[in-house]
């Protein structure tokens, strides 16, 4: 299948995406709650009447993402930024159900926008449950994300055209027991709040779709939630929808040596897969191996000027050359939604993968994308 196909190109695999969604629309069934899309980590929006059948809708972390949410989907559609404004607002609220504020400041300023909407708060139990992924904690020291107990207004929150739910997003590429011991953290903060809300979004990072992930004490708790408190519980993953069901694959372009073989590539970390260099983590290989584990060792690198473009390092069992083929893994998350095109390097094509084996072209992009983002 490879071989086939124009590179760089983003492969999208039509059945281990409906196997997630298969997972999590069991999980909704199971404990009553509502899961959303996180627009943010896969807007692969062709696929959005797909993911409908399964999920209870989309979330978005501004306009765009709702707008896309709306048109594309059109089920439940709901929206949380840092701040908004005001034009964005007076679209938002047509086409969203559900809106949540960072501060108070920002719901005072918007609240009469608000009449026809649901509005939640962002809160913040600081309660860090991460050490490996600090850029991601919005929980950490310092952080901008979500109002904390002390500045709580709940003189503010409640009455006509009040707060009827909560949100939290503290959780990255975490398991159930994160959640579990987060939530015990904002129930100790703001459970006095909960009996006068209709609902607790739990926010995402959740990775149900992990081959380890303690569904069952997922649902165990949010059956606790909703029977304690008798609110409704949205939960709203992003990488778990397409968690592994994404790839990667990119040509040889080169080989170089300096102290090493250097692979150059027509794929870049810094263009089509930037967490790469972000978190930084080292992606998955098809047949690839750590360093020195195999015969073979490789660095991978990319066609940028950048220095620092580097995959990482990878042996391989057999030598590679130039014209070969790689295939990284579980790359649909975090990589259509960040690229982009410095150096002038083209954007990789977007394919799916169907389920009788045969590969749809959904987008090809060229020079025209690259110039209009120029002026």
């Amino acid at each position: 299948m490879t071989e086939t196909l124009r590179t760089p190109c983003y492969v999208v695999d039509e059945g281990k995406l409906k196997r997630n969604l298969e997972i999590l629309q069991d999980v909704a069934v199971q404990s009553g709650c509502h899961i959303l899309l996180a627009q943010k980590a896969f807007s692969m929006f062709s696929l959005y009447p797909l993911i409908g059948q399964y999920l209870a809708g989309t979330t978005a972390s501004g306009l765009y993402e709702a707008r896309l949410g709306h048109e594309e989907m059109g089920k439940e559609n709901h929206v949380y930024a840092p701040a908004y404004k005001r034009e964005h607002m007076e679209e938002l609220v047509t086409i969203c159900d559900h809106i949540i504020f960072n501060s108070f400041a920002q719901f005072e300023k918007y609240k009469d926008l608000c009449r026809n909407v649901s509005v939640g708060i962002r809160v913040n139990p600081r309660c860090s449950t991460q050490a490996e992924h600090a850029i991601y904690d919005p929980c950490a020291s310092g952080s901008r994300l979500g109002v904390t107990r002390d500045r709580f207004r709940e003189d503010l929150a409640f009455g006509e055209n009040g707060v009827e739910g909560l949100h939290m997003h503290t959780l990255c590429e975490q398991n159930s027991d994160d959640l579990i011991t987060t939530f015990r953290a904002l129930e100790a903060q703001f459970g006095e709040f909960f009996p006068r809300l209709k609902w607790l979004n739990l926010g995402g990072g959740h990775h149900i779709t992990r081959e380890d992930y303690d569904r069952e004490a997922l649902i165990g708790l949010i059956r606790e939630i909703r029977e304690k408190y008798g609110v409704e519980v949205y939960l709203e993953p992003g990488e778990a929808i397409a968690l592994n069901a994404g790839y990667l694959v990119t040509e040889v372009m080169d080989i170089v040596h300096n102290d090493m073989d250097i692979l150059i590539l027509d794929a870049s970390a810094a263009c089509h897969m930037p967490d790469v260099l972000e978190m930084p983590y080292r992606p998955p290989l098809r047949g690839g191996y750590p360093a020195g584990e195999k015969p073979y060792t490789y660095r991978l690198s990319s066609l940028t000027c950048l220095a620092g473009d580097v995959i990482g390092d990878y042996s391989f069992e057999k030598p590679v050359s130039v014209g070969d083929r790689l295939v990284f893994e579980d790359m649909a998350i975090y990589s259509m939604v960040k690229n982009n095109t410095f150096n002038g390097i083209p954007l990789p094509d977007i394919d799916l993968l169907r389920e009788d084996g045969s590969v749809e072209v959904i987008r090809r992009f060229d020079y025209e994308d690259f110039k209009g983002r120029l002026s």
